[in-house]
C-alpha cells in the first residue's frame, strides 16, 4: 500500500501588509500533474494557475509588480513572451528570467509579487 506524496511546507500564498507574495507555480492541471505539453502550453498553464491564486487572494495580474520565472531552456523565451502577454500588459511587472532544472518535469515555473491596496475607508 501507498500513501500520498507529503504536501511541500509552503503556503501557495502569504500576505504581508499590502504585498502578495505567490509561491512558483507549475504547470500542474487539475490532477495535480504537470501537463504534458511544450514550453508555450506548459507556461500557459502556470500563468493560470498563478491568475487563479491571485484571484483566491483578492488579486488581479494587473496588481503583480514582480514576477520570477525558471524555464528549463531559454531558447523557449519567444514562446514564454507570447504566453506572458496574454496575461500581462504593460507597463509590465519587473521580471527576471532564470534557466534551472525544475521539479516533477516542469519546464516552466512563475512566481509573482503583488500589491493590494486597502478598501477605502468609508
Amino acid at each position: 500500500m501507498t500513501s500520498p506524496a507529503p504536501a511541500p511546507p509552503l503556503s501557495k500564498a502569504r500576505r504581508a501588509g499590502n504585498l502578495l507574495f505567490v509561491s512558483g507555480q507549475l504547470p500542474r492541471g487539475a490532477d495535480g500533474r504537470v501537463i504534458e505539453g511544450d514550453i508555450s502550453a506548459q507556461a500557459r498553464q502556470a500563468l493560470e494557475n498563478l491568475r487563479s491564486v491571485l484571484a483566491l487572494n483578492g488579486a488581479r495580474p494587473d496588481q503583480v509588480v514582480k514576477v520570477t520565472a525558471w524555464l528549463t531552456d531559454l531558447s523557449g523565451m519567444d514562446a514564454f513572451n507570447a504566453a506572458y502577454k496574454e496575461v500581462f500588459e504593460p507597463p509590465y511587472p519587473a521580471r527576471s528570467v532564470v534557466q534551472a532544472g525544475l521539479v516533477a518535469g516542469a519546464a516552466v515555473e512563475i512566481e509573482a509579487v503583488a500589491w493590494i491596496e486597502e478598501p477605502s475607508a468609508r
